[in-house]
């Protein structure tokens, strides 16, 4: 089992290669990186795990977009959206992760969410960018938001992944760093260790299909 920063966006994307960016979480103590777009292979003993991000809100336009990636053995994310669109999704054979569950109106991920997304073994991100870059209101607002997460996820035991969205190798974070970010909204240590190493149990099924160099 790797800990594994389940998003960043190098070059084109953002300012960093893909090879800088890898072998800097290497450094930080990462075995994995999952990387939107890019192939598999791995760089200096860490693994480039490939990703689809899917940013549409209509459930039939998500549905065509797990059709046309879900048998190339890469990741499926996809961004979460209203109450009844996250419960659509979270329903869907094919998806391994929802994301930017804090951008989203507080109730629209619920307790309903949380238990298709345990029953269903859909990882939740939780993105670490803006508690690294936001001050102030809008900092305490995802920390709040976070919170209320934690309290679902210890009443129904859904997958959670870590996420520093890192767009430069500044932006990166140690495994370290992160524990010390996620015990400010309420996460143990125990939990912030298996969500770092979700990415591993999700990949499980594409083992079969997926190429690593």
């Amino acid at each position: 089992m790797m800990d594994t920063d389940a998003c960043i966006h190098p070059y084109p994307a953002g300012n960093s290669s893909v090879r800088r960016m890898a072998i800097e979480a290497g450094a930080l103590g990462f075995s994995g990186i999952v990387v939107p777009g890019e192939m598999p292979g791995v760089y200096q003993g860490v693994h480039i795990i490939p990703a689809v991000l899917i940013r549409e809100n209509d459930i039939r336009k998500v549905t065509g977009q797990i059709r046309k990636h879900g048998a190339s053995g890469i990741l499926i994310f996809v961004d979460a959206g209203d109450t009844g669109f996250n419960r659509a999704v979270l329903a869907q054979t094919g998806v391994h992760g929802i994301r930017s569950i804090h951008r989203i109106p507080k109730n629209a991920f619920d307790h309903i969410s949380a238990r298709l997304a345990h029953e269903n073994g859909i990882a939740v991100e939780i993105d670490l960018y803006p508690l690294i870059h936001e001050r102030g209101v809008s900092r305490q607002r995802v920390l709040n938001r976070y919170n209320d997460l934690m309290k679902l996820h210890s009443r129904f035991q859904f997958p959670l992944i870590l996420s520093s969205n890192a767009c430069s190798v500044l932006d990166l974070r140690s495994p370290e760093e992160i524990r010390l970010l996620c015990s400010l909204f309420g996460m143990n240590k125990d939990d912030t260790n298996q969500a770092l190493r979700t990415i591993s149990t999700l990949l499980s099924p594409l083992e079969s299909v997926m190429v690593v160099p």
